[in-house]
């Protein structure tokens, strides 16, 4: 997996777009419309920021990739982690997958996204 392979995948989702906010070399990826927008991934050029449920869930990233798979710094407690590009593409995928769907849950359902399969 590389950055722009997974910044695709991330748009490809419906309603998603990327943002800038902090003048990084990557985007995050946000779902919903502008001003009430939540991110769902912070994309890096080794690896993604989400959101893996609780806190409790995200750690069991952490002991199926120790050293691939980090808590992220500020948002950790909340249940996000940063997950290595090293991490077997098929599960990085479905990170990101469970990330959009968990992230869009949180939306009013008035700013959902069309074409967003909650199941």
């Amino acid at each position: 997996m590389d950055v722009e392979r997974m910044q695709a995948h991330c748009l490809a989702k419906p309603g998603a777009w990327p943002d800038d906010p902090w003048g990084h070399e990557h985007p995050v990826i946000k779902v919903g419309p502008e001003g009430r927008a939540k991110i769902f991934a912070f994309l890096r050029a080794d690896g993604v920021g989400i959101k893996a449920g609780s806190r409790e869930v995200a750690d069991e990233w952490l002991d199926r990739h120790p050293g691939r798979a980090h808590v992220m710094a500020y948002i950790g407690r909340s249940g996000w982690n940063d997950l290595s590009y090293d991490i077997p593409d098929d599960e990085l995928l479905e990170a990101v997958d469970e990330s959009y769907r968990l992230v869009v849950e949180t939306l009013p359902r008035k700013h959902r996204p069309e074409g967003w399969d909650a199941g």
